[in-house]
């Protein structure tokens, strides 16, 4: 018997937004490399995230020291979208900062 080799499709999808998903599940590409990086396995991957299939991770994983240069721009300008998007919320958050204030000293001056 020979064996045959079959090429399997890498077990990633993109969103309506343009965010890489693993394995038909809603764990962004962005969480499996980064807990790789960090020193987990595939295992420990697995664990942390029981949506995500062990081989699919492995899948990723393979594509991910396949494909690094692609893939860290990718997780580059993801980077700086969620920067910016941080920046954004931040200044929301410091405008009603000010109004907080304002209003507890007009509540003071009632009194």
């Amino acid at each position: 018997m020979t064996l045959q080799i079959a090429t399997d499709r890498v077990p990633l999808s993109l969103d309506e937004n343009g965010t890489a998903r693993v394995g038909g599940s809603r764990v962004p590409l962005d969480t499996v490399v980064f807990a790789f990086r960090h020193g987990a396995t595939a295992e420990q991957i697995a664990e942390q995230y029981p949506s995500l299939r062990l081989s699919d991770i492995y899948s990723v994983i393979g594509y991910y020291l396949n494909h690094q240069d692609e893939i860290d721009k990718y997780l580059s300008v993801r980077a700086a979208q969620a920067s910016e998007v941080r920046a954004e919320i931040e200044a929301r958050n410091s405008d009603l900062g000010s109004i907080r204030e304002r209003l507890t000293r007009r509540s003071k001056l009632g009194k």
